[in-house]
């Protein structure tokens, strides 16, 4: 098994070559995988990370899920809020109709997490020294999964987008989230670690 700073370092010459050899249906969309038990870890190493990525002379640009799924869910208005803690009091115990509600309201079309992501990389396309790095995907737990936005998005990843994603790789595409959802395959990204 390797380790994360490998795998990292590995990531970073992929996203080098990528830059250099880039053919036009490739979008650059890579992901850092590495096991749910490892989440501590990488969070501790995103700062060091970011600012080696500075030094290299990329423009690094953070993009935290769980801020985003916070600043969505404090923007809903008060009496949809209220009718939540209603229903909530009504039946505590019923997670699955509280986390489609709360998914429903992240899947927005227009306010919701992948809007907001396509804004950013609209902000970023062309800088070309800009990276984007996407954390925190865990948040996204029991809500979606990562790989429906990011198909969704398929042609604006104009800048290197990287996911730090907790998850088993599976093959050369596919990739079970968290290690316990069932196995996607629908990744166009480049995976590295895992």
């Amino acid at each position: 098994m390797s380790s994360l700073k490998q795998d990292f370092d590995e990531l970073v010459v992929r996203i080098k070559q990528g830059r250099d050899f880039q053919h036009a249906s490739f979008e650059p969309i890579y992901y850092l995988v590495f096991s749910p038990r490892q989440i501590i870890d990488v969070k501790r190493q995103t700062k060091p990370w970011i600012q080696m990525l500075h030094k290299q002379g990329w423009n690094v640009h953070q993009f935290s899920i769980t801020e985003h799924i916070n600043k969505i869910l404090k923007s809903v208005p008060a009496f949809r809020r209220k009718l939540w803690l209603k229903q909530d009091a009504a039946a505590p115990m019923d997670w699955d109709k509280t986390n489609k509600s709360l998914a429903n309201t992240l899947i927005d079309s227009e306010k919701g997490l992948q809007s907001k992501l396509e804004q950013k990389l609209n902000e970023l396309e062309g800088d070309d020294k800009a990276l984007l790095l996407v954390t925190d995907l865990e948040a996204l737990h029991p809500y979606m999964r990562i790989g429906s936005i990011e198909s969704q998005l398929q042609g604006h990843f104009h800048v290197p987008t990287v996911f730090l994603y907790p998850g088993v790789r599976t093959g050369q595409t596919g990739l079970k989230f968290l290690g316990f959802y069932p196995e996607d395959g629908n990744y166009r990204s480049m995976h590295v670690g895992g």
